[in-house]
């Protein structure tokens, strides 16, 4: 059984068909939300950002939200490799100790357990990220507008629910809750259009770039937001998979290939759109992506017969051991990914292209 399934947009496939696929044709790479489930994704980030994209020289664009943002984050370290495996240590073996008393952390106890996570994980290298000599860096993160401009016990949930039933009605009108900010390298160009929906650019900074990266990791009620990021208009900052789950965005006026790491076929415009299986299809704006995404039969043999998740906290309830083991073995087993990818590129037969 192979573990690996390449997934392409129509002028991708005709890009490979003519000059096959190098890291010289890679502009831009995307990193979707999704919590444990990005951990898969781990051999493979490890082999194209420390094996294969040194191989060529052109700028690249890397576009992330929520761990997504964390992954591509570590891509623009100085030893990215390392920073992978450190990343996938400490995400594997996080463990949130509910205080005595309660039954449950608040939101305010997850996000400094989380913050302070993250300000030790980046201490001081920030400039290591946002200096890069080829990567751009974009951290997408939901600002609230209206009533979601500040969080509260009441006008959070009451905005959500406002936001969900007109997002199901059409996306656009989404924009009325919560607009797009993307944190961008100094000087970096979006690498992607935004008439699809309202969007800021606000440049990444030292001074903004721990806040950026925890707003675009804050799931609504789980954690807290981020409010009034330095150098960004203020308010609330959500999780950018709100607004952007998988990075569905307009690619379609770059050249070159948007090489897609991925969990999944589907790539999912917000996280309100899961259950509008309806939205789930491709559209042209994807036409110059390739999606590596696991074959779901192989993702049955890991375990539990799936990909590790957050609702696996709840499963697991206090054996955290088990859940480390779980989400450890299905991250060796992830091998197999980064193993078949690097044989299909490396012998100049990238072999079947699935339609996206």
């Amino acid at each position: 059984m192979k573990a690996l399934r390449i997934y392409a947009g129509p002028l991708a496939r005709e890009h490979i068909a003519r000059h096959g696929l190098q890291p010289q044709h890679v502009r831009t790479i995307p990193g979707a939300a999704g919590g444990p489930k990005g951990l898969i994704l781990g051999p493979i980030d490890r082999f194209l950002f420390g094996e294969w994209l040194p191989q060529s020289t052109q700028p690249i664009h890397l576009v992330g939200a929520s761990i997504g943002a964390w992954r591509l984050a570590n891509a623009c370290l100085n030893d990215a490799k390392t920073a992978f495996e450190q990343f996938e240590h400490g995400y594997i073996h996080q463990h949130f100790e509910v205080p005595e008393g309660q039954k449950r952390m608040t939101a305010r106890q997850v996000s400094v357990q989380f913050g302070e996570g993250l300000r030790g994980f980046y201490g001081g290298r920030a400039a290591e990220v946002l200096g890069h000599p080829r990567f751009r860096l974009h951290v997408i993160a939901s600002r609230g507008r209206h009533i979601l401009g500040r969080e509260g016990r009441v006008r959070t949930p009451v905005g959500y629910l406002g936001a969900f039933a007109t997002n199901s009605v059409h996306r656009r009108s989404l924009g009325a809750w919560l607009e797009r900010v993307v944190f961008s390298s100094p000087g970096a160009a979006l690498p992607f259009g935004t008439s699809d929906f309202r969007t800021r650019q606000v440049a990444l900074q030292e001074a903004n770039f721990a806040p950026a990266l925890q707003a675009s990791c804050s799931i609504p009620f789980m954690l807290e937001a981020v409010h009034d990021i330095p150098g960004a208009p203020p308010g609330a900052y959500w999780d950018g998979g709100i607004t952007d789950y998988h990075l569905h965005l307009d690619y379609d006026n770059a050249d070159g290939i948007v090489l897609y790491p991925h969990f999944q076929k589907a790539v999912v415009p917000g996280w309100l759109d899961k259950g509008l299986k309806w939205r789930h299809r491709p559209t042209g704006f994807l036409n110059r992506m390739v999606v590596l995404a696991p074959d779901p039969e192989w993702i049955r043999t890991l375990p539990n017969g799936k990909l590790p998740d957050r609702n696996d906290f709840i499963r697991f309830a206090n054996d955290a051991g088990a859940r480390i083991s779980a989400w450890g073995r299905a991250t060796r087993e992830a091998q197999r990914l980064a193993d078949e990818l690097a044989q299909r590129l490396q012998s100049n037969d990238i072999g079947e292209i699935l339609p996206l």
